[in-house]
């Protein structure tokens, strides 16, 4: 059971990677320094005092950057493949008691994937919103972003499984907006 938790939690906290790269960080060194969280072998670096500040710093820089209208879009090509990463490393820190090629295949194919999902979509919101509102109600996009990141990090903590379930609800969403947008309604009469 708590290899399957600390999966659910890796999952977790890579989805929230996909919304803010260094927020789910920033938490899982806070976990790691205080002892509430046992970091997996060879990730005890994050629970350091300098990765703590670290983390912090780029949190900050990170949710800063993205209040301001343009810079936001042009930060997206660097959060996009750096979710990937984040991602990747925050499920891999966290998975426990399995082999490590399959804690990396995990780790690779569930938290990386899973973060450039989520980093893909809200680069697509962004975007919408640059084009609709002149980049103006990209604050508004940033904010929510900011609160699916700290949302999905504590859920993460405190109900692993529930949160995957709400993890697959969003990829569901994901990829039921993209068909659409790709290929329209299938199935709906031509005229």
């Amino acid at each position: 059971m708590e290899t399957a938790v600390s999966i659910a939690l890796g999952i977790g906290l890579a989805a929230a990677a996909g919304f803010r790269v260094f927020v789910p960080l920033l938490a899982l060194s806070i976990a790691g320094l205080t002892g509430t969280l046992e970091l997996s072998q060879g990730f005890a670096w994050i629970g350091t005092v300098p990765a703590l500040i670290a983390f912090g710093t780029a949190t900050v820089m990170e949710v800063a950057a993205y209040y301001i209208p343009w810079v936001d879009n042009i930060l997206d090509t660097i959060a996009t493949p750096a979710a990937v990463v984040a991602g990747t490393i925050a499920s891999a820190s966290v998975i426990t008691d399995i082999s490590p090629l399959l804690k990396w295949v995990l780790a690779l194919i569930g938290g990386g994937g899973i973060a450039g999902l989520i980093q893909g979509a809200t680069v697509l919101t962004r975007a919408k919103s640059s084009v609709v509102t002149a980049g103006m109600g990209n604050p508004v996009v940033a904010t929510a972003e900011l609160g699916g990141s700290i949302f999905t990090t504590i859920l993460s903590f405190l109900a692993p499984f529930i949160t995957i379930i709400l993890v697959l609800l969003v990829c569901g969403v994901v990829f039921a907006s993209a068909r659409r947008l790709l290929f329209g309604h299938i199935g709906a009469p031509r005229e």
